[in-house]
Formats: structure tokens, C-alpha cells, sequence
């Protein structure tokens, strides 16, 4: 395996964990993931994490709590799949740490910029939860100033689906898939990759986001070694 990064920011949405589940989590979804991050892991990649709590939590929206409360909920279930995720890692035989941007020093170590980096630098997988630490910013946004913070080369965004297309791929036969784009070029047909605040900070910097389907053996691999999957977005020319 010949990567093409040497570090970069794996972004998964918490409703992967589901795998045919309703809610929480599947064990056989967890060990495929921790087996494709070891793939990467044994090859040199140096491996940030941000991972959502959708599973858990999915915002408060029509069930009487309010935005802030809502978005401290959903941190608190982002800290909850990281600690499983960790767990699944250390299984495998891979050091693993969560830093989280919430102070619970029982649970986990509190995220600063100089410990991620001295973590990686010693060959950890750096699993940051807890978002931003503040309400009203999602994950996605979480991701993007992770990825810059930890000087990681690209962000992977893991999905359901096997890239970026110009409508729903479900909801029409006919979608056409972009195998790459500009980060503008994605602006401008509002194909809605992450949110606005996440994915301006990508465009502003010139972070590649490589969009592809998590759950199919070998992908994450292909990601590092700059083979064709999925649709990555670029600052182009």
C-alpha cells in the first residue's frame, strides 16, 4: 500500500453505526469499520476521528427542547460513540484516545491542539468528540476545524451512499454521479456535502473531501491511496 496522505480526519455520521438497527449500535458494523481504520493504521496513516451521535440523538426539533439544550444533548452522545468506538479499536490491537472539546476528565482527556498532535505523532488514533463544544455548529463544522487544527491533508466522509450526486441516487434512477468537483462548483449546484459553516472553512483552505460508502470492504484503503472511489472535492484550478 503506497498512501498518498499521511494524515487525515475520518468524518462518520453516527446513523452508520446503526447498521440494521433502529437505534444504537451494531457490532458487526463496528468491527468492519475498526478493521478498515487498521488497514489504514498499519499502513502509516496518521487517523483523526470525528464521529456524529445521530444513532442516539437526533436534535430536538418538535419535542419541546430548545436548540442549545438539543445540540449539549447530541455532544453527549457524540462522546458516547467515541468511547465505543475506542473500545472496538483497543480490541484490535490498535492505541487509541479520546479527547473531547466537553471537560470529563473520568471519561476522557480534554481536547487541545498541541495533545492531538503529540497523540498522532506517536502513532494514535485521535478520536475528538464532543463537536466544537458549542451548540448551533454540527459535526460536519466540528470535522472541518479538527481537520485544520490537526494539519490533516483530507477529510474522508464516510456515507450510505458511493459518492456525490446531482439529485438523490434513491429517489431518482437517472442521478449522475460526479467522480470529482470544485469546492465551487459544489456551491453553485447546492449539492448540500456538508454544512455551509463546514464546508466554507474546507473551501477557504483548500481541504480536499473525499466523499465515499463506508460500508464496502476496501474503500477506506482506496481513499489513502488515491485510487478511484466515491467523488472527491477539490479547489481544482
Amino acid at each position: 500500500m503506497k498512501p498518498i496522505y499521511k494524515r487525515i480526519l475520518l468524518k462518520l455520521s453516527g446513523e452508520v453505526l446503526l447498521g440494521a438497527k433502529k437505534s444504537g449500535f451494531d457490532t458487526s458494523v463496528l468491527n468492519f469499520i475498526a478493521d478498515e481504520i487498521k488497514e489504514i493504521h498499519d499502513a502509516g496513516v496518521e487517523t483523526g476521528i470525528v464521529i456524529g451521535g445521530g444513532n442516539i440523538f437526533r436534535g430536538a426539533s418538535g419535542e419541546g427542547i430548545g436548540r442549545a439544550s438539543g445540540d449539549s444533548i447530541g455532544m453527549l452522545a457524540t462522546t458516547i460513540n467515541s468511547l465505543i468506538i475506542r473500545e472496538v479499536l483497543e480490541q484490535k490491537g490498535m492505541d487509541a484516545r479520546v479527547l473531547c472539546a466537553i471537560d470529563m476528565p473520568k471519561i476522557a482527556e480534554l481536547f487541545t491542539r498541541r495533545r492531538a498532535l503529540e497523540h498522532l505523532s506517536e502513532k494514535r488514533i485521535v478520536i475528538i468528540a464532543g463537536g466544537t463544544g458549542n451548540p448551533y455548529f454540527t459535526t460536519d463544522t466540528a470535522a472541518a476545524l479538527r481537520c485544520l487544527e490537526i494539519n490533516a491533508e483530507a477529510i474522508l466522509k464516510a456515507t450510505k451512499v458511493d459518492g456525490i450526486y446531482d439529485s438523490d441516487p434513491v429517489k431518482n434512477p437517472g442521478a449522475v454521479k460526479f467522480s470529482s468537483i470544485t469546492h465551487a462548483q459544489a456551491l453553485e449546484k447546492q449539492l448540500n456535502i456538508m454544512d455551509r459553516t463546514a464546508f466554507s472553512l474546507c473551501m477557504e483552505h483548500s481541504v480536499p473531501i473525499i466523499v465515499f460508502k463506508l460500508l464496502e470492504k476496501g474503500n477506506m484503503r482506496k481513499c489513502i491511496e488515491g485510487l478511484p472511489v466515491g467523488t472527491i472535492v477539490t479547489k481544482g484550478e
